[in-house]
């Protein structure tokens, strides 16, 4: 009697890929909620002026600022400099007008999934753009810190705030853009992790257990 392997199991994402997606899930997370409190402080503190919970709450949204940064440019060096290039394969069904058609008719129930790398077409633009939000919030972010702290990295900062600040047209549009971009990753976050269930049971791949695990489990064809 033989048996028949039924399943493959593909290595996707290396551990430091992982734990950084989940570093800056979080960093979001807490940056999100400390952020609207910085803008409109819906705690009533307890006690009396000693009270320093707008101190605390300052304190969380800049350490995850602060994560967010460092994991922002991490992520940069990995993309094109890891020695896995299965995120920089994706980049070939970008370019490729066939691909964006593939991964449409998936998406609508008409045929398979097929892409060069770990992303569709779809997916690749997408976390692009979303990348370029993370960029900006990152900076409009160090600028805001470096208005505030003028000591340490604070002041190291300050020449490069005072022109991005100008650039902006003032400190009052900064945080304004700060404030608006907060959306988009309350948006993102709603529809990816919608669409990384669905794309599982879509498409018969594990994407969640994925960026738990590293693997994707799936049917042998």
């Amino acid at each position: 009697m033989t048996t028949e392997t039924l399943y493959t199991r593909d290595y996707v994402f290396s551990p430091a890929i992982r734990i950084m997606h989940w570093l800056r899930a979080l960093s979001i997370v807490l940056l999100v909620i400390t952020g609207f409190y910085i803008a409109w402080p819906f705690l009533t503190p307890y006690g009396g002026t000693d009270n320093l919970q707008q101190g605390w709450v300052r304190l969380v949204h800049l350490v995850a600022g602060f994560v967010l940064v460092a994991i922002t440019l991490a992520r940069a060096y990995l993309y094109f400099f890891s020695r896995s290039d299965i995120e920089r394969r994706s980049f070939r069904d970008v370019m490729s007008p066939t691909s964006w058609i593939v991964q449409l008719k998936s998406y609508i129930w008409m045929g398979k999934l097929h892409k060069a790398g770990v992303y569709g077409p779809l997916q690749y633009v997408t976390y692009l753009a979303v990348t370029l939000v993370i960029v900006f919030m990152c900076v409009s972010g160090l600028a805001l810190h470096a208005n505030v702290y003028h000591d340490g990295l604070g002041g190291a900062l300050y020449p490069f705030a005072e022109w991005f600040i100008g650039v902006m047209g003032g400190l009052a549009p900064v945080r304004e853009w700060h404030h608006i971009m907060t959306w988009v990753f309350i948006i993102f976050t709603v529809i990816h992790v919608y669409m990384a269930v669905w794309s599982g049971i879509r498409f018969k791949q594990n994407s969640v257990d994925a960026i738990v695990s590293g693997y994707d489990v799936h049917k042998k064809h």
